[in-house]
């Protein structure tokens, strides 16, 4: 690549990057919205919380989208270890979600199970497994 297409490759990546963090951003503070809305916003209300529910879909959305453009944005190296790490991440979560979940149906846990807990299991399994696909890479 010479250095008018790496600066023009930088800077797409730079935008499409800073798209997806928005929007992953207005998503998360839906998230928010959601889970703290119904008992200190706006008394339960099941209409108010269904419209939370539906701009949270919505948001969620347009979330996978900015991220699937984000994809198509990187280079063929980028993509690789992007979508790999996704399946991996996927894989963990349905891996470690059913049983955690029937665990906690047959009381085999003391605790509830919560999906916060799955996607932070989650989180640090796309991280750990991005570092080590770079790593592979270099």
């Amino acid at each position: 690549m010479n250095s008018n297409q790496n600066s023009s490759y930088e800077s797409r990546i730079a935008t499409m990057t800073r798209t997806l963090a928005v929007w992953t951003g207005i998503w998360v503070a839906s998230c928010a919205v959601l889970a703290f809305g119904p008992r200190f916003l706006w008394a339960e209300s099941t209409a108010i919380t269904l419209a939370a529910v539906l701009l949270n879909g919505l948001a969620g959305i347009a979330m996978v989208l900015a991220n699937k453009k984000h994809i198509a944005s990187l280079d063929e190296m980028h993509k690789q270890i992007t979508l790999e790490s996704m399946g991996i991440t996927l894989g963990v979560g349905l891996i470690v979600s059913i049983p955690y979940s029937l665990m906690d149906a047959y009381d085999v846990i003391a605790f509830d199970a919560e999906i916060a807990h799955l996607v932070i299991i989650m989180g640090l399994t796309y991280l750990v497994s991005t570092i080590w696909r770079v790593g592979s890479f270099r």
